[in-house]
């Protein structure tokens, strides 16, 4: 079995430890826990590794967040994965800091990244591991807080999180949508 797990983020050292890089803080984190090094290639960061028979394939959109669409698509169609067996790893406004939500398929919500997947890949049916960073901000701030590093409470707390988010990654690839939602969706 292969599967395509996306994290998403904006590439360059300006962004690194911002909130809206989560998606690529879970896959760098991944990798290192399986001795595995991105290496990159068209479109996307890219690095794979074996979990208990399955084949991983790890993507970070080297094109931004607006045209991640872009990368997931070219490498789905390469790597012949269906969107069922596709994981994307998003930061999401609407839920707060420490939550974590996999949802088997779903709407953008307005979330750039999601909306270039959505309209390159032609569907919406595709997994979602949506890491709460909370809407803390002011009206009219939402560019400027996505784009912020975590403040020292959350920093403390992330490294937990993040660990959490790859057993989830791990479970979705093992047990499946239903079973993995049943865990860890608190």
């Amino acid at each position: 079995m292969k599967y395509l797990i996306i994290g998403l983020g904006n590439i360059g050292a300006e962004y690194a430890d911002n909130r809206h890089n989560i998606g690529f803080m879970v896959l760098d984190e991944m990798a290192k826990q399986h001795h595995a090094k991105f290496s990159l290639l068209k479109l996307a960061y890219y690095t794979e590794l074996s979990y208990k028979g399955r084949t991983l394939h790890l993507i970070k959109p080297s094109t931004y967040m607006n045209l991640s669409g872009k990368a997931v698509n070219h490498y789905a169609q390469q790597l012949s994965i269906q969107p069922e067996n596709i994981l994307v790893i998003v930061d999401d406004l609407a839920i707060p800091f420490g939550a974590l939500r996999i949802k088997p398929k779903g709407s953008a919500a307005g979330h750039n990244g999601l909306k270039s997947i959505e309209g390159l890949l032609g569907s919406n049916e595709y997994a979602r591991l949506k890491f709460g960073i909370g809407d803390n901000f002011a009206k009219g701030q939402q560019v400027d807080y996505v784009l912020s590093a975590f403040d020292k409470h959350e920093q403390l707390q992330l490294p937990s999180l993040i660990n959490t988010s790859i057993e989830m990654v791990k479970s979705f690839t093992t047990a499946g949508i239903g079973l993995t939602m049943t865990n860890f969706n608190k």
